[in-house]
């Protein structure tokens, strides 16, 4: 078809959509919301949109983490086309605890909207495709993030990731079963022809550059290591400070040295001590013992690796300078991704096809993309993120750049099925 005649996703069914997801655990008076993996609202958010899915006549599965793929094969597709893999699209609908409306729903629903446009349209594609939600993406509740896509393509086995305990106590596999998505689909899952991802950039870079849509390269490194530091309670006032054994000095010693070393490597090294927990944690008590987590991040695995040693170089002297214990425990470990080249491609020739301004990046996220791309080419598109604000109830994304990034998706996915149109 020519450009003029393509099809073009309603912006406003999607932003309706979106807007319904987020009252699902919604906070307060915000557009924020809150559902953490395999809660009662990650549970409610679930059903609405396997509703939407239903409605389309997608051929719905749940697999053993709670993954739920639909895949659409209209009724006139040809008998020989029906069983070939699909080209698949998704993201996540969990949240963090205080979560906006647009982190990872937006590539779930836009995925919707693809295939609702298509059929309106009576599109016939040259192979199925689909649209997936994998489970527990945020990691906040369970670790670690990405949970139900490394499953998903063999990375994690089902049963570690069943006998996960969560910040609640809670078990992967015990919360499955409650809330009735532990569902008969086997993991590993279906192997996508090809995989692309639409997601909001959470970062400043489009928005500050006045570009629309962020063509992304690959995904940098990821390590999470939880801290915990055994010290001595004492008595805040009369203990002298070359007796102390002061955990909450240790953890305050890990913060800094974290910033200094990400700042002393340069862009793009990022590290963050997200989490410090003290206990006794009273204001005239030495800290007998601290736990925190930190999180190192580069697109060069040579330089995480690097700046990982040198954090347990540091936690070693440490150990030995306040007299303190320490010991650590891996959370998460991934390895920087690179994009399938002819996918990336694809993005951006769709995007600029559309008018729109590109960026070639990376991303600073984590996302089931990075994971999908194991098993399959794979490439992500971004749109802009206000002030570079995500994870946040003001979490917000200019309808105009919520269209193009639908429209990209929609356009990639009609190429990597193989291009051209059928009617019935």
């Amino acid at each position: 078809m020519t450009p003029e005649s393509d099809p073009h996703i309603d912006i406003e069914r999607l932003l309706s959509r979106l807007a319904e997801l987020s009252e699902i655990g919604g906070i307060d008076e915000t557009t924020g919301c809150s559902r953490l993996a395999f809660t009662d609202a990650d549970r409610a958010g679930r059903e609405l949109v396997l509703t939407w899915m239903r409605d389309l006549g997608l051929e719905v599965t749940v697999d053993g983490i709670g993954n739920v793929v639909g895949v659409w094969r209209p009724d006139s597709m040809p008998e020989d086309a029906r069983d070939l893999a699909p080209v698949m699209t998704g993201s996540h609908i969990d949240t963090v605890a205080t979560g906006g409306r647009y982190d990872g729903n937006l590539g779930v629903l836009a995925g919707i909207e693809v295939i609702e446009t298509l059929a309106t349209e009576g599109f016939v594609p040259p192979r199925p495709l689909a649209v997936a939600f994998f489970s527990n993406e945020e990691g906040a509740r369970f670790a670690p993030d990405m949970m139900g896509s490394l499953v998903y393509v063999g990375g994690m086995g089902l049963e570690q990731a069943h006998n996960t305990v969560g910040i609640d106590g809670a078990t992967v596999g015990e919360e499955l079963d409650r809330i009735g998505y532990r569902g008969p689909a086997p993991c590993p899952g279906l192997v996508p022809h090809a995989f692309v991802e639409l997601h909001i950039e959470q970062g400043p870079v489009l928005e500050e550059a006045g570009i629309d849509v962020g063509v992304v390269e690959g995904v940098q490194g990821i390590s999470w290591t939880e801290v915990t530091i055994e010290g001595q309670s004492n008595h805040a006032g009369t203990t002298p400070m070359r007796l102390r054994h002061d955990a909450g000095f240790a953890a305050a010693s890990v913060a800094t040295f974290v910033r200094s070393l990400a700042r002393e490597l340069g862009h793009p090294q990022v590290g963050t001590v997200g989490a410090i927990d003290l206990h006794p944690n009273l204001v005239n008590v030495v800290a007998a013992s601290a736990t925190l987590t930190v999180d190192l991040r580069n697109t060069d695995n040579g330089i995480l690796t690097g700046a990982e040693q040198r954090l347990h170089t540091h936690l070693d002297e440490l150990a030995t300078t306040e007299g303190v214990a320490v010991s650590t425990r891996s959370l998460a470990r991934f390895d920087p991704v690179v994009f399938d080249s002819r996918v990336v491609d694809l993005v951006e020739a769709a995007a600029r096809s559309l008018g729109a301004t590109t960026l070639r990046m990376p991303s600073g996220a984590g996302h089931d993309a990075q994971m999908m791309a194991r098993v399959c080419p794979t490439a992500m598109i971004f749109t802009p993120s206000h002030k570079g604000i995500s994870h946040n109830p003001a979490e917000h994304t200019d309808p105009d750049h919520l269209a193009v990034g639908a429209d990209t998706l929609l356009q990639v996915m009609l190429d990597l099925a193989g291009g051209g149109w059928s009617r019935p």
